[in-house]
């Protein structure tokens, strides 16, 4: 005697827009278009780079010569990853590993590019923008980290830190 099995269907609710609670959060900081489908898309921009450039607390070629500076970062392997623990693995240094060496040419290129960045710039403004446009950390997170004890000096110095070097990188790629 074979049991006919019984499928139950599970209604899943599939959204695509962000919810009312986050949109809330967001503010004015998004962008509405509609894909080709006529689909509605919405990219929320709350990046605190983002929200300098709307606020137009930042230059627009500042602005794109920062986000490229992520893009190299990101792409030169630089980025943080989540990863697990192997518990059996012996914790020593593996050199047949080369975990400190590129693993494309593509990866190669952008750590090329990242240090030419880099050299232009120096330590404080590569750690603010690190900090900042990178890890999207606040300005406030940053301007702590250069020194500074007061929350609107703090946010001041961050700000003229990122000007400053997204107009050195925007000359340095022949951005704007």
């Amino acid at each position: 005697m074979s049991a006919k099995r019984r499928t139950r269907t599970i209604e899943v609710e599939h959204r695509s827009l962000p919810t009312p609670e986050r949109m809330a959060k967001v503010g004015e900081h998004f962008v509405q278009i509609h894909d080709n489908e006529g689909h509605r898309v919405i990219a929320i921009r709350d990046a605190p780079l983002d929200r300098m450039l709307s606020r137009r607390a930042i230059e627009p070629a500042e602005y794109s010569a920062l986000q490229r500076f992520k893009h190299h970062w990101y792409h030169a392997g630089l980025a943080s990853s989540v990863g697990s623990v192997d518990l059996n693995r012996i914790f020593a240094t593996d050199t047949a590993n080369f975990s400190g060496m590129a693993r494309s040419e593509k990866q190669a290129h952008h750590r090329d590019q990242y240090r030419k960045a880099v050299e232009a710039l120096g330590y404080r403004s590569r750690a603010t923008i690190e900090n900042v446009v990178c890890a999207e950390q606040s300005l406030v997170a940053a301007g702590l980290a250069l020194g500074w004890d007061s929350k609107p000096q703090a946010i001041a110095a961050a700000t003229e830190m990122l000007r400053d070097a997204g107009y050195r990188l925007a000359r340095l790629w022949g951005i704007g």
